[in-house]
Formats: C-alpha cells, structure tokens, sequence
C-alpha cells in the first residue's frame, strides 16, 4: 500500500503515514492549537490534521510572520507551548521574521515546516533552501527528520529543548516523502515523556547553588538600599508570590521591566513600577539607580532594561542575578553573584536564608516609596488634564496617556493587554495599571517588532477566551498587519484594537528629530484608511475623535465583546514627548544618542 492509496480510515493497528504519526504525537503532547498557512510540501500534514480536526484546532492566518506571532501571544498568554506549521521557500523565510522576537524574549515557540521531496536536493528545486540554516539564528534547537519512524523522538527532544532551560523557538523540518513515508505502529512507539505536560511551562525547576545563595542573602539583608528588577522569567516560573514574600521581608522595592510589568501588582506597597529606557516611571529609575544591591530576576537586564547602564550601575551596587540560563546569569554585570536555577525556586531559597528587615527600618523604606508612587500619580491629574499643557493640541487629537487610561478604566485590570512598538510601548508600560500579579500586559520587547499586536492578539485571546483583549497598535504597524483583520472577523475573536495614528513612521522621526538635527527622512508615508480596511475585511471599524466617545464605544465593547477596530488621532511624539528618559534627557541637552 503506498502513501497515495492510504484510507482515510485506517486502523489505528495499521500502518500510518509520517504526517499521521506527527499528528498523533501532537495530540498527545497537548498541542490543541496550531498557527499557519498551507503549502506544496504540506499538503499531506494538512489532509492529516483534517482527520483529527476533533482534537487539533488548525487557525489558519494570511501570513507566516503573523502566524508566528499569534503562536508567539498565545504561548505567553498560556505559558506553554505555541505552535506553527509553515512549508518551504516563501513560508520558511517568512517565518524568521516572526519567531526573532521569540527567540529574543525568551518565547517557546514549535516549528513545523515541510520541506521538498530529499530527492530533489540540490536540484534548485523550487522553494529549496537549507531550512537548518535559516532557522540557526532564530531556534534554540532544530532537526531535520530523515524517516518517520523517527518523528516521535525527535518531537519529544524539540519541546523539551523548548521548555528547559531558557524557553526558546525551536524547528522540527520534515521532507514531504518522510510525510508521506508508511510506518508501521511496532516501529514508532511515543516516548512515555511525550504527554500533555510536555508543552506547559516551567518543565523543570533547577536549584541554585547553596553558598551563592548564602552569599546572596549576606548581602541582601546588610544592604541598606536594596531593590529589585524583574523581568519574564518571574511570569514563566510562575513566582510572582514568592517574589511577593520576599520583597515583603527584606522591605526591599520592585520595579519591573516592561517584560516583568505584572511580577507584582501596582497596588502591592514595594511596587515601584516600571523602569528603563522605554517607559518608565522617573522615580523607579532613580530608586535602581541608587540602590546598593540589586537582585534581577530573570530578566535580560540590558541597557534598554537598566536606562542604558545606570540602573543598576555596573559600578558600585552589588548586583546578584536569578537567571535559569547559566550563560546570561551575571552576562551583563560581570563581578556580580549568578543564582543559576528556576526563579520561584530560588526566591524561595533566598526567603528562607536572609533576614528579616527590622520593623523601624521598613517603614522608612514603605514612607519613601509610597511619597514617591504618590507624587508620581498626582503628577498625572485627571485623564484629559495634560491637554491643559498642549495648547496647540488640535481638537480631534487625543493624547495616549488618556487614551490607555480610559482603556484601564473602563475594561479593568483581568483584561489582557497587547501593545505595539512605537507610540503604544512606552504608554502602555507607564500607564495601563495591574491589580493582580500575573502576565496581562504583553509587548515585544525582545526586537520590538512591528505588526506585532495585531497578529498576536488573536493567538492571546484563543489561549485565554474567560479574557476581553485590547490591542494597542499604530498606523505604521497596521500597515504592516492588516491582513489579519479578515483572521480577526473569520474567527470573531473578542479583540478591541485601538490604533494610535499620527501618519508619520514616529519613533523613527523622533530620532532623526533629536539626533539628526531634524532632518526627516523616510519616515511619512501616505494615509490609509484604517476604518475602510477593517470593515472592508469585516470588522466593524470607528474612528473616534474625542475622549467621551472614546470612553462610550469602550463601555459598549464591554458590554458585548466582539471585534472592533477603533483609529485614533494622536499627536507625533515630537509636538507630545512620551515618557521615554533618554528622549527627555536629549531635550535637556544631553544630544548623545544612547546606546541599546
């Protein structure tokens, strides 16, 4: 019986294709949800998902990089597993675009891309390219699969790379005839490992050495001003309440990166809040800044995280890292204390070795950062109350710290964020406040994609459906993404976007504004219609030009969830500077164009 002949039907005793035993696998390690878009080389995995439609539910984008990306979200959003499948020449190439902010975020994304007939390598066979090749920069791990029978292993040994360790991308490739290829079931037996757990995170939750933690404890309990950043690794390892217990016995503050925001919540009194290079609150920058020790925990901490080295300095304080990555533990701070190991777990060791804060000293400590998180609220006034300093500020424009703030308020805090880069980072990070520890808010901070949030919302509202989803995008980005739109109105996914439009490439003018002595090149594009697109594609599409309509078409979203495209008019960052230090700094004079 040859693969072309193989019933529909068959027997789960009789022999099956490769593509059927991939299937098979996937279904057992839990995967119930797979990104992508067809091609040549698929097209027997695709006539062997339909088959098992029941138990895999096959979300099919318009593009590679977006399928990636919704994998991406939904990975994040779930903390497990995301999945997509792409096939050779134009899929693959594609889907480097998508799984580059995953590999830099520390995202584990799984790979499935077809490849051409092994018989026609190096033929210049059409979509041929060296697929291991292409995936080295962007996959933590990669195989290419030369039998089916060897499929079962190697899908086993790709989510355990992807789980362990640092979580990362990773590529299983898979020639079209091995798709094809019959096995029978005595030669390809699933590994027992290959379960549902395979694809949840954390898989494993490795220790720290004992004096390093010892030693870690000596310092964080002598210091007289210690505080904490924290980054993604907290929300993988789900330790946002030891991370809770600590700070609550050391007295000690906590500021987030953008990654981090969630670790604790915004209410919690040793919250300080957002910090870096790209959305922060001043005062949480100062308090890294002059702090003498400083723990990270699993985040990358790099300029962009520490506002370009000075919170923490990498002079001075003592700095101690929680890192399940041997490798990046104290990579950026050399001289500092690694704590290599899962995150709650080693929070949990230090709980137990340092001391606990004298009474008198914490609430110094509490008096200090409450004046501070208070001044910093008071500073913002009510929503609309900035408009007061714009005079010039045309009637239709609304200001984005309003607009996240009215998002906050009327949706409230179970709402799962996801933001763009360019205008929507740095004001989602400052602005959109957490009530509960946990990953809410996500943004692509590992390369700061565009196109990202549109793409990715659908894949965070399907790997959490109880949630409402915003997304905060930005004309640039739609341009990029808007193709999904028809994704968004197929699936009807609960998804409100709000684009922030200012019809220029912004972040990019403002650069060329502050560092290239206003020399504006490249960055204005023509005007589309975001409203025209999103109804064109069947999502009910709004502009909306002032805040009581805003915060009406927010209540009724509410009310009843469905998709809803909102264009918003916004000044360029030029005319309203967002709250980024470094661009605050260069309107101060300081003109050096920091280094990321």
């Amino acid at each position: 019986m040859t693969a072309a002949t193989l019933p529909p039907s068959t027997p789960a005793d009789g022999p099956r294709r490769g593509a059927d035993l991939l299937v098979e696998c996937l279904v057992a390690a839990g995967v119930d949800t797979l990104f992508g878009v067809p091609g040549d080389t698929g097209v027997v995995f695709y006539d062997a998902l339909s088959l098992r439609a029941d138990r895999i539910r096959h979300i099919l984008a318009r593009d590679e990089r977006h399928a990636a990306k919704m994998a991406d979200a939904y990975a994040r959003t779930g903390n497990r597993v995301g999945a997509v499948e792409v096939s050779s020449g134009g899929g693959t190439t594609f889907a480097v675009g998508g799984l580059g902010e995953a590999y830099a975020a520390g995202v584990p994304v799984l790979l499935i891309t077809s490849d051409i007939h092994t018989a026609s390598r190096g033929s210049g066979a059409l979509t041929e390219i060296d697929q291991l090749a292409l995936f080295s920069a962007v996959t933590k791990w990669r195989a290419l699969a030369e039998d089916a029978r060897d499929i079962p292993a190697l899908l086993d040994e790709a989510l355990r790379q992807a789980t362990t360790g640092r979580p990362a991308p990773v590529a299983l490739v898979l020639p079209e005839n091995v798709l094809d290829q019959l096995v029978e079931p005595a030669e390809a037996r699933l590994p027992e490992e290959l379960t549902a757990r395979a694809t949840a995170l954390p898989r494993t939750r490795p220790a720290a050495e004992a004096e390093r933690v010892r030693e870690a404890a000596r310092a964080l309990s002598t210091g007289s001003a210690p505080a904490a950043l924290v980054g993604s690794g907290i929300h993988v390892s789900e330790a946002h309440g030891t991370l809770a217990a600590l700070a609550e016995r050391l007295a000690m503050p906590v500021a987030t990166t953008i990654h981090g925001k969630g670790a604790i919540p915004d209410s919690d009194p040793w919250s300080a809040g957002p910090v870096g290079n790209n959305g922060a609150r001043a005062h949480a920058n100062t308090l890294l800044a002059e702090a003498d020790v400083v723990l990270l925990v699993g985040t990358r901490a790099n300029a962009t995280d520490t506002n370009s080295w000075t919170g923490p300095s990498r002079n001075g304080p003592t700095v101690i890292q929680i890192d399940v990555d041997a490798d990046r533990a104290g990579r950026n701070f050399p001289g500092s204390i690694p704590l290599v190991g899962d995150a709650d777990t080693v929070l949990a060791q230090l709980l137990d070795a340092v001391d606990r804060a004298p009474d008198a000293v914490r609430q110094i400590r509490r008096e200090e950062l409450r004046a501070a998180n208070s001044a910093w609220e008071a500073s913002l006034g009510s929503v609309g109350g900035e408009r007061a300093t714009l005079p010039d500020l045309p009637d239709e424009q609304l200001l984005p710290s309003d607009i996240v703030r009215i998002l906050a308020e009327e949706l409230g805090p179970d709402t799962l964020v996801v933001a763009d880069p360019g205008t929507p980072t740095p004001n989602t990070s400052v602005y959109w406040r957490t009530r509960d520890a946990g990953r809410t808010v996500i943004v692509p901070r590992g390369h700061g994609p565009m196109g990202y949030a549109i793409p990715a919302a659908v894949g965070a509202s399907l790997a959490r459906p109880d949630r409402r989803v915003v997304a905060l995008t930005a004309d640039g980005s739609f341009a990029m993404a808007c193709g999904e739109l028809e994704t968004i109105a197929r699936l009807g996914v609960p998804v409100l976007y709000v684009q922030f439009t200012n019809n220029s490439l912004g972040w990019i003018k403002m650069l060329q504004h502050l560092y290239t002595e206003r020399r504006y090149f490249g960055v204005d594009p023509g005007t589309i219609d975001a409203v025209a697109v999103a109804e064109a594609c069947g999502v009910r599409g709004i502009q909306v030009r002032d805040l009581g309509k805003l915060r009406e078409t927010v209540r009724e979203f509410a009310a009843s969830p469905a998709p809803l495209y909102v264009d918003v008019q916004v000044p360029h960052m030029i005319d309203h500077l967002p709250p980024v230090p470094a661009w605050e700094a260069a309107l101060a004079g300081d003109t050096e164009r920091p280094v990321y």
